[in-house]
């Protein structure tokens, strides 16, 4: 009986992590596909500097 609740709980979480990755995946497309190519650019250019990779 704790290995059948065990599992339904696991299940669960793992339904959870899908909807939340696949919410995160769809709201990224929707906001660049209304984002002007300029925000794209700038976003990934200050994003490259923030890492430490040198794009000049």
């Amino acid at each position: 009986m704790n290995t059948a609740t065990k599992t339904a709980s696991t299940a669960d979480t793992g339904l959870a992590a899908i909807v939340f990755t696949a919410f995160i995946g769809v709201s990224i497309i929707f906001m660049t596909g209304f984002a002007s190519s300029q925000t794209i650019h700038d976003f990934e250019h200050d994003t490259r500097h923030a890492t430490g990779f040198p794009c000049h």
